[in-house]
């Protein structure tokens, strides 16, 4: 059994410890050692990472009360070493796990919500409930789980007896054997916990809550914690900051300054159509009376546009009308309208022969493929006269 020092002061950065195995795998070794400061992946949480003598541990599990720590070299078993876990991501996963607790304790005694999953990532925290939480609520619990970290209080780990155990009031995702340990946090929470924690709330810093959503029934919550949270914060204020100096607002009038701008850019579009819709009569009117199968090709239809061209043709008394849009590399968006024939079989034979996807009804078919304007063009007149022989 490996002696586990993390639970005897989850602050312990260094350590001395034996060797007792040296096993090869496939990537490397797995070390095992007398006792070691070094948490392995359990309880939602990824390994602490670090050195031993100066060589990387990459991973960390436990089994059989065996600790085996991850390297690319070997140790030889006997040896004495010096680990170092990485401290500043320990303490970082110190604050997320301490704030979860905070945060699940707050909706469990608040809305009787169980946390059935906690994930803590390399970017970020989750928790997933079995209950619905709008965001307002989360916005209501983030407050509370925040006077918590203000209050400083001291998180306690206790290892009740099993008489202590029956009489206690706890959380815990699932059926725990042999000694169970007990994390609390004074007013907000007490739950079975395999993990490290912080030693007064105030070094979680500060609880954000990020994003919820629905899932499986219920919501999953994304939270940051202390310094990641303070990432966060930093990333977005940079970004908020920038998108003012580029819309002349204030940085908290930003959202009110880009409702500004959507709507100045809804105005314009609707202009925009308005005057499109003018150009496109002019360009029906260019096209020859007696030219019974019209083929278009233009750069800058967008939208509805395409299709609206083709319907001013078609209205004219055309007997089909081709407009293809785009062109670079030759790729073509198509619409393609017949109020005479059928076009169904025209566009099963237009995408086989120039690698197009599309479909459509009868009387109006689009899709995209690839070709060269002039090949294009004679393929749609061909197929045109085959369809008014039938």
């Amino acid at each position: 059994m490996t002696q586990k020092l993390f639970y005897e002061d989850s602050f312990m950065k260094t350590f001395s410890a034996q060797v007792l195995e040296c096993c090869p795998d496939e990537e490397g070794y797995q070390i095992v050692l007398d006792r070691t400061a070094f948490f392995p992946e359990g309880g939602g949480q990824y390994a602490d990472r670090g050195h031993l003598n100066q060589i990387c541990v990459t991973d960390v599990q436990e089994k059989d009360g065996k600790i085996y720590h991850k390297t690319k070299y070997a140790i030889e078993p006997g040896t004495c070493v010096e680990g170092e876990i990485d401290w500043a991501e320990r303490f970082m996963k110190m604050q997320q796990h301490s704030g979860e607790h905070i945060v699940s304790g707050l909706v469990h005694e608040r809305f009787h919500y169980k946390n059935v999953g906690f994930h803590l990532g390399s970017e970020n925290c989750t928790m997933d409930f079995d209950g619905e939480l709008t965001k307002e609520e989360l916005h209501e619990i983030e407050l509370c789980a925040n006077e918590a970290v203000f209050q400083n209080l001291e998180v306690q780990i206790l290892y009740p007896s099993d008489k202590e155990l029956a009489a206690m009031e706890y959380r815990s995702k699932i059926e725990i054997e042999g000694q169970v340990r007990i994390v609390v946090v004074p007013g907000y929470d007490v739950c079975a916990c395999c993990a490290p924690h912080v030693k007064r709330t105030g070094e979680i810093g500060l609880i954000k809550l990020t994003n919820v959503q629905r899932y499986k029934g219920g919501v999953r919550v994304t939270m940051l914690c202390g310094s990641r949270a303070l990432r966060d914060y930093d990333r977005k204020l940079t970004a908020v900051k920038q998108i003012g100096a580029a819309l002349c607002a204030k940085e908290d009038e930003t959202a009110e300054a880009v409702a500004h701008l959507q709507e100045e850019c809804a105005q314009l579009k609707q202009k925009l159509h308005k005057q499109q819709l003018e150009l496109l009569k002019y360009k029906v009117k260019e096209i020859a009376d007696d030219e019974e199968f019209v083929c278009l090709f233009e750069e800058e239809l967008e939208g509805e546009a395409p299709r609206l061209l083709m319907n001013q043709v078609l209205d004219r008394g055309h007997a089909l009308c081709a407009v293809f849009c785009g062109g670079k590399e030759g790729a073509y968006r198509y619409v393609i309208g017949s109020r005479v024939f059928s076009l169904r079989e025209l566009v099963r034979e237009l995408n086989a022969e120039f690698g197009g996807r599309g479909g459509g009804k009868p009387e109006m078919v689009q899709g995209t493929l690839h070709g060269k304007e002039e090949e294009l063009r004679a393929w749609i007149q061909k197929k045109a006269r085959m369809l008014k022989d039938e």
